[in-house]
């Protein structure tokens, strides 16, 4: 087995922690991580939903 699916999603959660410089939120950290993931399928143009 491998550990670069793990490795890779850490990379995705420190690198929102560097662009939004710090939330005061917790919640609203772990939110934004959330959508992030969520949406991740979207922002390359695949549709994640069938027509």
């Amino acid at each position: 087995m491998f550990n670069s699916p793990l490795e890779g999603i850490n990379r995705k959660i420190k690198q929102i922690r560097k662009t939004t410089y710090g939330y005061q939120n917790w919640i609203n950290f772990i939110q934004r991580i959330q959508f992030k993931f969520k949406n991740q399928g979207t922002e390359k143009g695949f549709n994640s939903q069938p027509n």
